[in-house]
This record gives C-alpha cells, structure tokens and sequence, in this order.
C-alpha cells in the first residue's frame, strides 16, 4: 500500500506535565481489525498524523508497529501511545505488559504507556502497576505515563501515593458527554485531558449505548458545519483542539483520516464553541469506569 506524502497543516504539539511534546491529534485504533490497523496507520502518517493511540487490549500493537515501519519515518517521528489492560495490573505484571507491548510495537521506547482504567475494586493492584508505570519513567523506557477513564475520586486515590502526576487521562469526551467535572480535575492536577470517542457515536461498546444519537447527526453541530464549509466531524475535533484537549479519532478509511487531519485552516468563535458544550446530556456511551474489572472482559494479553 503506497500513499502520496501529505501537504496538510501538520497537527500542532501540546506539551506534557514533563515537558515532553506531543501532537494533539492521533488516529485511534479501538476495534479496528488486525488486518485493517496496518494500513489505517500507514495511510494516517502518509497523510500527515503523527501519533498513533493503541492497547494491549485491542489487539492490535502489532499491526500499529508495522504501518509505522511501511510509512518509512523514522521512529522519532511518530508519537506512540498504548496502554496496560487490567488483567496485567500490579507491579511486576506491569512490567511485564510493557515488555509485551514494546516486542509487539517493534520498538524499544514507548511514548506515553497508560493504565486502561482505574479498577477501584482492586485499586491496591491499579497503585501497583502505577509504580511500575514511574518506574519505566525513571529507566527511560517510557517518555510520559498516564491514565485512562479515571474519575476524580479515581485521581485522588492514585495521587495520595503516586510520586508522578499523570501526564494524560484519556476519557470519554464529545459534544454529547463532555465530563466537566473530569476536565476540571486534570486541569487542576495539571494532567491533559485526552478525548477517545471524540466526535460521537464512532465508537459503540458492545452492552452499551446502542440506542444513543450520534452527535455527527446534531442540527447545532451541522449549522456551525455548513457556517464554515465543514464537515461535523471536523468540527468535533476543531472544538477539541481550540480548548487544548488532545483527540484520537478512529477511522480505518483513508478518505475519513484524511477529513479527521483537515481540521486546521478554521477557527470557531465562542458563541460556537458555547453551543457545543451546551448538547452534553451527561450520558456516556461506553462503560462506566467504576465497573471495569477482570469479570467485566476476562481479557488476557498474550506474549506474542
């Protein structure tokens, strides 16, 4: 699969609790197939992205690797995210997810490396495998750590003993379900906040949020499209970008990838980003975070 070298405004970089950069915006690979991740990710970096979301749990790490050695970039170039699935919680286990992750990648150094979800039922375990997370920081094995679908109180409990703040908190964040009270806790830890599920009603776990209204469909969000000769997709993902959230939208097609990056030669005035934040309907599509656990998904990570 060959593809022509993007043109388009390259993704600006938000800079971490740590200092380490990172562009704002990567494709995101949650229940892309195995056979369709390589390509997806050689076309993303073909068109200009140049960080790529993934997890153990998908399982999918290895195709991520191989559509970044097909773009021909160097590895520097490419920003890698993944994340520990709650079957591998706990210190040394963790340890071993990322020695997993890395053999699958191709790589030696993860970008940022994050925990799946809190698990406050076992959140003894979630502490644990947070210091084998600040451990592989210390060692140089990872460049950023982070969290994923943590609540406040998720936040509060890991930093009574964390030595490192989190870098990123990936969650749940679109028009439709925009959590507040989440931003204004990352906000006030200095952790950025990192929207899966940015442009609403892509993404559909399997238990949940099958009856949900798409917010690519929203009348507010197609009038301020049509205002500015946009798609609604690209508004969702301007409205991230303009209020300094990182977004990972997922698409396996080159034509959407493509609209996905196209999100930055317009800007929305605040009368439009208001409207947007004003369709929250405090609804979550996904599972709530306080319910994630090994008997949820009796999900194990293979070594190979």
């Amino acid at each position: 699969m060959s593809h022509t070298p993007s043109t388009s405004t390259p993704t600006p970089a938000l800079t971490l609790n740590n200092g380490v950069t990172m562009p704002a915006l990567g494709l995101g690979v949650f229940q892309s197939e195995p056979e369709e991740t390589t390509d997806a990710v050689e076309a993303a970096l073909a068109t200009g992205y140049r960080h790529i979301d993934t997890a153990a749990g998908y399982g999918n790490e290895r195709e991520v690797g191989e559509g970044v050695r097909r773009s021909g970039l160097e590895r520097s170039e490419v920003f890698l995210e993944t994340k520990v699935w709650v079957s591998d919680y706990g210190y040394e286990q963790t340890l071993h997810a990322f020695t997993k992750s890395a053999a699958k990648l191709g790589v030696e150094q993860i970008d940022l490396l994050i925990l799946h979800q809190p698990m406050p039922q076992h959140f003894e375990r979630t502490r644990a495998a947070y210091r084998a997370l600040e451990r592989l920081l210390t060692d140089g094995a990872v460049r950023a750590i982070g969290v994923s679908n943590f609540l406040p109180h998720h936040l509060t409990g890991l930093l009574e003993q964390a030595e490192v703040v989190p870098a990123v908190n990936q969650v749940e964040l679109h028009p439709y379900f925009t959590q507040p009270d989440v931003q204004a806790a990352n906000a006030a830890h200095g952790i950025l906040t990192q929207a899966w599920s940015p442009i609403g009603g892509i993404t559909f776990y399997p238990g949940w949020g099958e009856n949900r209204t798409s917010a690519l469909a929203d009348p507010t969000i197609a009038a301020i499209a049509a205002a500015h000769g946009k798609t609604p997709a690209q508004v969702m993902l301007r409205w991230h970008l303009q209020q300094g959230r990182s977004a990972i939208p997922k698409s396996t097609k080159p034509t959407r990838i493509a609209e996905n990056f196209a999100v930055h030669g317009f800007t929305l005035d605040d009368d439009e980003l208001a409207r947007l934040d004003s369709l929250d309907t405090g609804r979550r599509g996904g599972p709530d975070p306080d319910a994630v656990d090994p008997s949820t998904w009796d999900l194990t990570i293979p070594d190979a």
